[in-house]
């Protein structure tokens, strides 16, 4: 069977590009925080936008690049085990439920991050994008140890 005939590959083709296009946002926005509240990361950037006071942390720039961290630190792992996942032959519905469970999960996160969302709403998001991702390691970790 060919990838793009692969309904699991696709829903996870699908769902990852929209993390990733998530992540692009999320990056994009904290360029533009940056350039609002003037506080660059880099010297050079600041004497380009007014002097070096503007080389200086901002807490709302800061809490942008911790969302987008947390991102790198989940969805490249997601990425690898979805595509591992993929080749598996899951059942095709328990699959999507699998990317979508992530999706939602780090969609909230995002959302609970750069909002101050109260908590747990952070954190309880946090762990249920976790839950698939678990299952899917086990399910390959499984499925490679039958062929030893």
């Amino acid at each position: 069977m060919g990838k793009m005939e692969n309904q699991v590959f696709l829903s996870f083709v699908f769902y990852s590009t929209l993390l990733i296009l998530k992540m692009y946002i999320l990056a994009i926005i904290t360029g533009q925080i940056r350039l609002r509240k003037k506080a660059f990361a880099n010297p050079e950037d600041a004497m380009r936008h007014g002097g070096l006071e503007f080389y200086r942390e901002d807490p709302d720039v800061e809490r942008y690049r911790r969302a987008h961290r947390n991102d790198m630190e989940n969805i490249f792992p997601f990425l690898f085990l979805g595509a591992i996942y993929s080749l598996l032959d899951p059942n095709p519905t328990i699959a999507r439920i699998h990317f979508l469970i992530f999706f939602i999960g780090r969609l909230v996160h995002t959302a609970a991050y750069v909002l101050a969302l109260k908590a747990p709403t952070r954190s309880v998001s946090y762990s249920i994008a976790q839950l698939p991702c678990i299952s899917m390691a086990f399910q390959i970790l499984f499925s490679v140890a039958s062929y030893w």
